[in-house]
C-alpha cells in the first residue's frame, strides 16, 4: 500500500523520556480540582454555581456564551470552595472555580446507560455535542459544534478525516486511547459524519508505522452507512499538522481519482468524546495524558480527570527525580511552558513534560549552519526570520505554523520557533 508523505523538510523525532504507549493507568481522583471558566482562545463562560454550592459529577458549572466558548462541567462531585483567578494559555487572567471532592459519584463505578442515536438528525446531534462541551481535544480547543456548522456550509463534497498520525512520541496518550477505545472512535466518526450533514466518505489517515491500527479501524468501519478509506501517511514530523496532512490527502485524491472536497479533520480523543456525548449523555470528564520527561520517575500514560492539578499528575508518576527546570504542557516541540503546578489538566492537555534542562542554558550564537532551513516543511529561512525578529524587523509570516523543527535541530540551541511564532500573527499549530 502506497505511503503518502509531504515532500520537504521535517524530521524523525524520538524521545526516550516519553512514556510507553502500550498501556494506560487510571489516576487517583483529585481531592481538589480547578476549572477555568474560559479555557480556550475566545468566548465567555458564565458561572452557574456559587461558592458553597454542592455539585454532582457531570453537572454544568459554566455555560458557554458566544462564539469560541464551550460548556464546562464538574468532573467530580463536591463543594464549590471559592472563585479564583487563573491564567489561560495566552496569559490572560480569567475566572476559575475550585471544587473540593465530596459525596458520591453518579457515573463512576456504575453501569453506563446506552442511548440509541440512529434516529437523530444532523442538528440534534450537533446540539447534544455542544451541550456536553465537546471541543477539539488535540488542538485549539475550538467547540466541535462550531466546527460542524462551518463544515456543513462548506462546498461539497464533504469528507471527514480521522487523524491517527503519530509523528511525535508525545502523542502516546492519543495512540493509547485509539487502541483502547477503537470502537468508540469509529462510531464517533460516523456520528460526526451524520452531524456534518452531507458527508460522502470517511478517511482514516494513519501513520505508516501503525498499519495494524489502520486495518483495525477500517475493519470496524466496514458496513457503515458511509464508505470508509484508509490512507497511510509518513511518520516524519510534522505530518499531522493540517497543512502537511492536507497535502498528502490531495495527493491521494489525485492518484485515486477521487474528489474529497472540503475536509473536517478530527483526532481520536475528539471522536471518542463525541461518542460519549451522544451514546452515553456524558460530558468530557477525563483525558488520556502522556506524562514523562527527564525529571519524572515513572513516565506513563494516565487517564486523568479534567481539572486535576499538575502536581497530582506528577505525584501519580512517582514524583520528580530532581527539581525540574522546565515544565511543558503538550509536546516539547510546540508545547507551552508553565510555572505553576496548580495549573489543571484541560480537555486539550494530551501531554505534560518535566525536564531537568531549561532548553536555553547552553544557548550560543548562530553559526549559520543551515540546519533549520533544511528541516522547515514550508521552505522558510528560520535563521533570517529569527535575526529579524530579535531586531524588531520581522514581517508577518503566515506560512509558519510553529512546528518547532528548526528549534530541535539548531546546534546553538536558539529558540527559533518560539521567537518567530511570538512575532508572527499567522502561526497555526493545527
Amino acid at each position: 500500500m502506497k505511503i503518502y508523505s509531504f515532500p520537504r523538510g521535517g524530521l524523525s523525532f524520538e524521545d526516550t523520556t516519553a512514556p510507553s504507549r502500550e498501556t494506560s493507568a487510571i489516576a487517583f481522583l483529585p481531592v481538589v480540582s480547578v476549572f477555568p471558566l474560559t479555557q480556550y482562545s475566545s468566548g465567555h463562560v458564565y458561572q452557574v454555581v456559587s461558592a458553597g454550592d454542592m455539585v454532582r459529577e457531570g453537572m454544568l458549572i459554566g455555560r458557554a456564551a458566544g462564539s469560541g466558548a464551550a460548556n464546562v462541567h464538574a468532573t467530580v462531585p463536591g463543594r464549590v470552595v471559592r472563585n479564583t483567578t487563573w491564567k489561560n494559555k495566552d496569559g490572560h487572567l480569567i475566572d476559575a472555580l475550585i471544587i473540593r471532592m465530596e459525596g458520591s459519584f453518579d457515573r463512576l463505578g456504575k453501569r453506563e446507560e446506552i442511548f440509541p442515536w440512529a434516529g437523530m438528525g444532523s442538528y440534534d446531534l450537533q446540539r447534544v455535542i455542544g451541550d456536553y462541551g465537546v471541543v477539539e481535544m488535540e488542538g485549539s480547543g475550538q467547540p466541535v459544534s462550531e466546527m460542524i456548522s462551518a463544515f456543513r456550509n462548506a462546498p461539497e463534497p464533504l469528507t471527514l478525516v480521522v487523524r491517527c498520525v503519530f509523528d511525535d512520541p508525545w502523542l502516546a496518550a492519543d495512540y493509547t486511547l485509539c487502541k483502547e477505545r477503537l470502537k468508540a472512535v469509529v462510531e464517533g466518526s460516523f456520528i460526526m459524519a451524520r452531524a456534518g450533514g452531507r458527508v460522502s466518505r470517511i478517511v482514516f489517515a494513519v501513520s505508516s508505522g501503525e498499519r495494524d491500527l489502520g486495518a483495525a479501524l477500517l475493519e470496524e468501519a466496514s458496513g457503515g452507512e458511509i464508505p470508509a478509506h484508509l490512507v497511510l501517511t509518513g511518520s516524519r514530523y510534522p505530518q499531522r499538522n493540517r497543512r502537511e496532512l492536507e497535502l498528502v490527502l490531495r495527493n491521494y485524491e489525485k492518484k485515486e481519482n477521487l474528489n474529497l472536497g472540503s475536509l473536517l479533520v478530527l483526532g481520536p480523543a475528539t471522536l471518542a468524546a463525541a461518542h460519549d456525548a451522544i451514546k452515553l449523555k456524558k460530558p468530557v470528564l477525563d483525558r488520556y495524558v502522556a506524562v514523562g520527561g527527564q525529571a519524572v520517575k515513572k513516565p506513563q500514560v494516565l487517564k486523568v480527570r479534567v481539572g486535576t492539578r499538575l502536581a497530582e499528575v506528577f505525584a501519580e508518576c512517582g514524583g520528580f527525580i530532581d527539581t525540574p527546570k522546565s515544565i511543558v504542557v503538550g509536546s516539547p516541540l510546540s508545547g507551552r511552558t508553565v510555572t505553576d503546578l496548580n495549573e489543571p489538566v484541560l480537555k486539550t492537555s494530551y501531554a505534560v513534560f518535566a525536564s531537568l534542562k531549561t532548553g536555553l542554558s547552553d544557548q550560543r550564537n548562530c553559526i549559520s549552519c543551515g540546519e533549520c532551513r533544511a528541516v522547515c516543511p514550508v521552505g522558510l529561512d528560520p535563521e533570517e526570520l529569527y535575526k529579524q525578529a530579535i531586531n524588531a524587523g520581522m514581517p508577518e509570516v503566515s506560512a509558519c505554523h510553529g512546528c518547532g523543527c528548526c528549534e530541535v535541530v539548531c546546534p546553538s540551541r536558539l529558540p527559533l520557533s518560539r521567537v518567530i511564532s511570538e512575532k508572527s500573527q499567522g502561526g497555526n499549530h493545527g
